[in-house]
């Protein structure tokens, strides 16, 4: 198995980006050819998905399509140029602090199928540049929105000014985004503070393995290659 490769189910840490996780891995396992089936932010943390060895990374694209579970920490009473804490940080001020009754209204009114503009600072590409890449040059550049799905959203703590959710969408969606529009129509502002995606598909971050506990002599271990559909 070494030798033919397979997936791997990683708990990205926060504060690295998700080609440092793949240049990680090629470090272990001496192996170039690894992809991985989904970014996460620098910022944020949790599932990823990697191929490992070429028969597995071209069939990377059957996680990319997967619904996806995150649990996001925003901030209320601000606004971020990202949409999440490493951006501009703007403070709001805030006439009426939100309840939880009024906050629960607003999350249902995202729930269903919607349309959602894309962060300026993301990997989503325009004309074949990344977004991100023409922000930091200062190319101003309108995404286009896109239609996602958002099947659930419940509140899991909330504690003016933070407030902690889960969502369960599809593919696509865009967090940070939701976080910006959610804060729009509590008319307080919101970004993302913490990010973990929890679920790609039937797997779990329960099942990965943290990336500090990987070595050269036991990474093969953790590989799975059949019933990953």
């Amino acid at each position: 198995m070494k030798n033919e490769g397979g997936f791997i189910l990683i708990n990205k840490p926060s504060g690295i980006t998700s080609h440092d996780v793949v240049d990680k891995l090629r470090e272990i396992t001496k192996i170039k050819k690894i992809g991985h089936a989904g970014t996460l932010d620098p910022f944020a943390q949790g599932l990823l998905i990697l191929g490992i060895g070429r028969k597995f990374t071209k069939k990377l694209s059957i996680f990319q399509k997967k619904d996806k579970e995150y649990i996001a920490t925003l901030k209320l009473g601000a606004e971020s140029d990202t949409f999440d804490r490493e951006g501009k940080i703007v403070e709001r001020k805030v006439e009426k602090i939100p309840d939880k009754k009024e906050i629960e209204e607003v999350l249902k009114s995202f729930i269903g199928e919607i349309e959602q503009i894309p962060p300026i600072f993301s990997a989503k590409k325009v004309k074949g540049k990344k977004l991100y890449e023409l922000a930091r040059k200062g190319i101003k550049v309108e995404p286009k929105p896109q239609r996602v799905k958002i099947y659930e959203i419940s509140i899991l703590e909330y504690n003016f000014p933070c407030l902690k959710i889960r969502v369960k969408c599809s593919s696509g969606t865009y967090i940070r985004s939701l976080a910006n529009d959610i804060g729009k129509k509590l008319g307080c502002g919101a970004y993302v503070e913490e990010l973990i995606r929890t679920k790609i598909g039937n797997f779990s971050l329960s099942d990965a393995i943290e990336l500090s506990k990987l070595n050269f002599e036991n990474w093969t271990k953790f590989l799975f290659q059949d019933n990953f559909c």
